[in-house]
């Protein structure tokens, strides 16, 4: 795959640009999808050495995966190439990561079972539904996502903020923040 087009194609993505169902945006990104869903499967079917699962990963992000991340399998990656792993990373089993549109998580964050981290919606008028429309998610330093979690569009989850599991965040949660619930509301902060 040309790499040029790719760096353009994030570009775009990480911009917030619609994606046009069909164009050769659309179409690169389908091929690199397909290709970090073999990987992913990979990881997902047979047993590997923590080694083993951070050189896959680095291979499905295009970057160089941190020694002190941890990954209990399986795990489900969309696109990979725009997800962005810090160090002392620790994500649990099931969580799926829907990068198009950015995925940044910080050092020393802790990520339980079954999270959904979104980042794309769709247009909403008829002719429109095929395009994607992408909002980076950021989830900074020390920050601890409860199981079950899901993690909208366009959210930034602040440092050592908290989030209860099986929360929907639909809104940024402020640094040392406890959210909780659907939609997530800040039920106090960390003192």
């Amino acid at each position: 795959m040309n790499e040029d087009k790719i760096k353009d194609l994030i570009k775009k993505l990480d911009d917030g640009e619609c994606l046009i169902a069909g164009s050769d945006e659309s179409i690169l990104m389908n091929e690199i999808s397909k290709e970090t869903r073999k990987l992913t499967f990979e990881i997902n079917t047979i047993y590997h050495s923590e080694e083993e699962v951070r050189s896959i990963l680095s291979k499905i992000t295009g970057n160089k995966i941190d020694d002190t991340f941890t990954l209990f399998a399986p795990i489900y990656i969309d696109f990979g190439r725009n997800l962005k792993i810090g160090k002392n990373v620790f994500i649990n089993a099931g969580c799926s990561f829907q990068d198009q549109g950015g995925i940044i998580i910080g050092d020393n964050v802790n990520i339980g079972h079954q999270c959904v981290f979104v980042t794309l919606n769709h247009g909403f008028k008829e002719n429109e539904k095929g395009n994607l429309l992408p909002k980076r998610i950021v989830v900074k330093p020390y920050a601890w996502i409860g199981s079950h979690s899901i993690i909208l569009p366009g959210v930034t989850i602040g440092e050592n903020a908290v989030i209860g599991a099986g929360s929907v965040v639909t809104k940024d949660v402020p640094d040392n923040a406890i959210a909780v619930g659907n939609p997530a509301k800040i039920i106090k902060f960390i003192k």
